[in-house]
């Protein structure tokens, strides 16, 4: 009798391990898919519009394209020609904040930001009260604080709303008025110290002593 060979058994897929595998995938596919959006989510810019910087030294606020306000009373040749290296020495950015279009005079003022800080050349010189108790009309008190930077002497006078420095060792005054909502005011004011300092001739007369170096 010949010898026939049976076929192996084929085996049946085990259904149950087969459901299984599947379901796996079926989970795994859109967990895979979700952490990808998750992760993409922290990697590309979140834009918050409803999240609005408040005015301050380091994130300024969003600046008009109106002139700033400011006077600007008639300067004699010398003034005149003084103011205007001033300003041309003056940056063309303060701390990232751009400078501003001013109302009037741009040969002697100038602005940045917003709440906007200033610069007005050829003021009336300041000079100093004779007495404790007083002296002429507009005199600054023989008590006001004085500040020694990078070479200049500034007058420092608070304000309500804003904190003003004008120089008290130059042959033309110069004033930088910076709003109360900046931080550190008179550090803002020493910006502009060293565009003075190369362009105004220093003055002894009437410095008083608090600034003398």
């Amino acid at each position: 009798m010949v010898d026939v060979e049976t076929p192996p058994e084929r085996k049946t897929p085990d259904r149950t391990t087969r459901s299984a595998a599947l379901w796996a995938t079926a989970i795994a596919v859109p967990v895979a898919l979700l952490a990808g959006v998750l992760a993409f989510g922290k990697i590309a810019p979140h834009d918050d519009t409803g999240a609005q910087p408040s005015p301050s030294a380091t994130v300024p606020a969003s600046v008009p394209s109106t002139p700033v306000r400011m006077a600007a009373p008639k300067l004699d040749a010398r003034t005149t020609q003084v103011c205007l290296a001033v300003t041309s020495q003056l940056p063309a950015t303060l701390r990232g904040m751009p400078a501003r279009k001013v109302s009037a005079g741009p040969e002697q003022n100038a602005a940045y930001g917003e709440p906007p800080i200033t610069v007005a050349c050829g003021i009336t010189q300041p000079t100093m009260c004779e007495r404790v108790d007083g002296g002429h009309p507009g005199c600054v008190p023989l008590d006001a604080t004085m500040f020694a930077m990078n070479g200049m002497c500034w007058w420092g006078a608070d304000g309500p709303a804003a904190d003003v420095f004008t120089t008290m060792d130059r042959e033309v005054a110069v004033q930088v008025t910076v709003p109360g909502s900046y931080q550190q005011t008179a550090q803002w004011a020493n910006e502009f110290s060293d565009a003075v300092v190369k362009t105004v001739k220093s003055t002894t007369t009437g410095v008083p002593s608090g600034c003398r170096q």
